[in-house]
């Protein structure tokens, strides 16, 4: 095995390199600006879970380990090299030299990146025994979700530039949950700083990290601008002086934006406009198929949504390919009934959704005694490919619903507001989605579903133990074959309980002026702008 991972190891390597040098020298007194659709909602990353926030974390931190651009094979980061024990439970990573944290208006460091700086980012996400924790309280729901909190049984400093993870028990994908942008090393030196001066919940509002560009200025719905790291470890990685996320809400006015060139890249385009967007000469629009999924989550802590019968009756009523034909349009293709994409490995493609069927659904919540149910459904306030415009959905599944005697009271918020009143469980039908993080299935099934992320991501708050174990038996097994019949199994009991019922997955497109160069398109739909340069 240790051969195997080495091989795979030097390849991603080489993939990085080799993009490295493809890359040009640094422009002189460049700008970039990028049209993003929301505000983040901090910025610190492992409290952090929506891309919105992520693309932020991307340019201000590093990870032990990160993907190669547009794959999903992991490469080395501030790890430069690491191995795997025998039995697949210890880690140990050997640590980049050189390598500093930012210096800021707030922040000078006065030494290097070390195994102190990983020690703490992950005790912190671990636990609530540093002084540091007990200061600035958090939650840490990717760590949480994904069982990295239950997993991780501790983690010794060797040496400065040598650190070791002990699991408790396997972990398959343990290294790609470690590539994902909650993972970010945070500087404990800048940690022990604001915990003197009883400023510990800046960590979330004054950024630090060892990432290519320095956050500088933030205004809320507005902008966000960074400069260039001028001591990145990687200088390849900064090709532009400054980047500006122009926080535009609207994507008819991303659109109008980036055709007057006052951004150069923009996201989450509506379909109705790709056309105008792929005739424009001086545009670019990249694409490829989506690894996501967009579904309408059903609160089962929610009386009479705890019922299976209920939540198939309102499945069933819901026109799934209306929605595909009037909101995804050419860009949408239908689900199968499965909780993830068919790119991902391990997806049932031998499942059937329930075919529409408005008459069966009202007389199934007839025989079950539900009459003059009233609940609220929440649309999402911004564009997601999963979700090209979250409004006109929760229009038309409110239409379908009244059709079976059922009233939807649509509600939305702020993205950030959205998400955290959703974890919260305020909801009873919510709008929602993902797209995976990681390449993993667990990433989908036990993130989505699983029991340990009822406070997280699992907006159903569904815990139910027989689906819950096979997941987990399944993250402790490397065998490839083996995790499949497990997660085909998981995902037959998913279409019998339906705690959500999936609606569509689509392309992702990336808008953008022919001046950009080097942007690649992410297999998890991240705005990467490493490396990314103008002409």
């Amino acid at each position: 095995m240790k051969q195997t991972h080495t091989l795979r190891l030097l390849l991603a390597a080489t993939l990085l390199t080799g993009l490295a040098a493809t890359l040009p020298a640094v422009a002189a007194s460049k700008t970039l600006v990028y049209c993003s659709e929301g505000s983040p909602a901090g910025f610190d990353p492992g409290q952090l879970t929506t891309g919105t926030d992520f693309d932020v974390a991307d340019a201000i931190y590093n990870r032990l380990v990160q993907f190669v651009p547009g794959k999903t094979e992991v490469a080395p980061g501030l790890a430069e090299k690491w191995e795997i024990s025998s039995d697949n439970k210890i880690y140990t990573f050997h640590l980049r030299h050189g390598v500093k944290f930012q210096t800021t208006e707030y922040f000078k460091p006065t030494r290097d990146f070390n195994a102190e700086d990983v020690k703490f980012t992950y005790e912190r996400m671990a636990g609530d025994k540093l002084e540091f924790s007990k200061a600035a309280p958090a939650q840490f729901p990717y760590f949480v979700d994904m069982g990295m909190k239950a997993d991780i049984e501790k983690i010794d400093i060797i040496d400065p530039y040598t650190v070791r993870f002990t699991l408790s028990k396997v972990d398959a994908p343990f290294i790609q949950n470690l590539a994902m942008p909650f993972a970010s090393i945070l500087s404990a030196e800048y940690a022990d700083k604001l915990l003197k001066e009883n400023n510990a919940r800046d960590i979330a509002l004054k950024p630090v990290g060892t990432g290519p560009f320095i956050m500088k200025s933030y205004t809320k719905d507005a902008t966000i601008r960074f400069d260039a790291n001028p001591n990145y470890w990687r200088k390849s990685d900064t090709k532009v002086d400054k980047l500006i996320f122009a926080i535009t809400t609207d994507a008819s006015v991303r659109v109008q934006k980036l055709k007057k060139g006052e951004c150069q890249v923009m996201t989450y385009p509506r379909p109705a406009d790709l056309d105008q967007l792929k005739a424009d000469p001086k545009l670019q629009m990249p694409s490829q198929v989506g690894f996501n999924l967009g579904y309408v989550a059903y609160n089962t802590t929610h009386k009479p949504l705890d019922r299976v019968e209920v939540r198939q009756a309102l499945d069933m009523a819901i026109n799934k390919k209306a929605i595909l034909d009037s909101v995804y349009q050419a860009s949408g293709q239908p689900s199968n009934g499965a909780p993830m994409p068919p790119t991902q490995w391990s997806f049932d493609k031998n499942i059937k959704p329930a075919a529409y069927d408005p008459e069966k659904a009202k007389s199934v919540l007839d025989k079950a005694g539900v009459k003059n149910l009233e609940i609220t459904l929440w649309a999402m306030p911004v564009q997601r490919p999963y979700n090209p415009n979250g409004k006109l959905m929760a229009e038309m599944i409110q239409a379908d619903w009244a059709k079976i005697g059922v009233k939807a009271n649509i509600v939305t918020y702020e993205w950030g507001e959205y998400i955290k009143r959703a974890k919260a469980g305020e909801h009873d039908a919510l709008l929602i989605g993902w797209t995976g993080d990681n390449g993993d299935p667990d990433n989908w099934l036990a993130v989505l579903l699983g029991c340990d992320s009822v406070n997280g991501n699992n907006f159903s708050k569904w815990c139910y133990k027989p689906f819950d174990d096979i997941v987990k038996q399944a993250r402790q097994t490397t065998d490839i074959g083996e995790r499949t019949k497990l997660y085909t199994k998981a995902q037959e009991i998913f279409v019998q309980q339906l705690p959500f019922s999936p609606i569509a997955h689509s392309t992702q497109y990336k808008p953008m002026s022919k001046d950009v160069t080097n942007f690649t398109l992410s297999p998890f739909g991240r705005n990467s702008f490493v490396g990314v340069g103008l002409k």
